[in-house]
């Protein structure tokens, strides 16, 4: 078993055609659901990386969670701190603080409420109604973020 602190799960091919089609979309404008373009700064490059996301709201706070674990983009915006979501010609700019285990339980289970549909294979035996100990254990390998 993967400690969660580690926790990554490369992406599968049907992953990257989806994330293709959404990243499309949602640079011509069109919001599927929420979704973004995540934009950081390579944490060694320095060049910006780009990847679809699902911008989530829940009581006025912006959060982006990361339900492939510890990914690229994860690391990057834990070195840089800051990036721009964009949505067609729109480019907002922020900074993002990065959840404390605890504080994650409320917004895992607002993200699984909304995309168990999209990525609920990611959360393995997760859902919405876990119990508040299982969200718990697994918070760790779940980055999340609030934006500012």
């Amino acid at each position: 078993m993967i400690e969660p602190q580690q926790r990554y799960l490369a992406p599968k091919s049907g992953t990257a055609v989806f994330n293709r089609i959404v990243a499309a979309l949602t640079r011509a404008g069109i919001s599927v659901m929420g979704s973004r373009v995540l934009a950081v700064r390579g944490r060694t490059s320095g060049q910006w990386r780009t990847t679809p996301v699902n911008l989530l709201q829940v009581e006025g706070e912006r959060y982006l969670v990361a339900p492939r674990g510890h990914t690229q983009w994860v690391r990057n915006l834990r070195a840089a701190g800051t990036g721009e979501l964009r949505l067609g010609r729109r480019v907002e700019t922020f900074t993002a603080v990065e959840l404390d285990d605890d504080e994650k339980l409320p917004i895992l289970r607002e993200y699984l409420r909304k995309w168990a549909w999209e990525v609920g294979a990611f959360f393995e035996d997760l859902d919405k109604d876990s119990p508040d100990d299982a969200l718990r254990a697994a918070a760790p390998g779940f980055p999340a973020f609030r934006l500012r």
